[in-house]
């Protein structure tokens, strides 16, 4: 797993913000709500996420997938470097960590995003 493959993941979902945190950790927000958080430099774990209570459990029980330190209570997970997820699962996992914070925003600020175009989406003009 590297991090382009995590940024490509990361980034292709809606409204996402990238920002440099706490020295070598990349972390991608929505709506200044961190969802993943990835390891730059070699570390104990290299990426964590959000995930469902009821995945909680069973994650952490298999090999390489620990509670994530200082974010464990709120149903985060951390990956060590011999992790037994494969990146298609991987990829599902920061989906529904992407969605799980998501709908924690309020509605309000849900629908504002609705109406509004990801930039990353919006074609750009031709000058000419």
């Amino acid at each position: 797993m590297s991090v382009d493959f995590l940024r490509r993941c990361c980034l292709s979902f809606p409204h996402v913000t990238e920002h440099m945190q706490w020295g070598a950790h990349l972390v991608f927000k929505v709506d200044g709500k961190i969802f993943a958080i990835a390891a730059l430099e070699p570390a104990k774990h290299i990426v964590s996420f959000k995930i469902d209570p009821e995945e909680f459990v069973e994650l952490t029980e298999r090999p390489g997938i620990v509670q994530a330190p200082y974010c464990a209570k709120g149903q985060w997970v951390a990956l060590e470097p011999q992790h037994p997820l494969s990146a298609g699962d991987l990829q599902g996992f920061l989906r529904k960590s992407y969605g799980l914070v998501f709908a924690k925003l309020s509605k309000r600020r849900q629908a504002q995003f609705a109406t509004v175009p990801d930039r990353k989406r919006v074609p750009r003009k031709k000058r000419g």
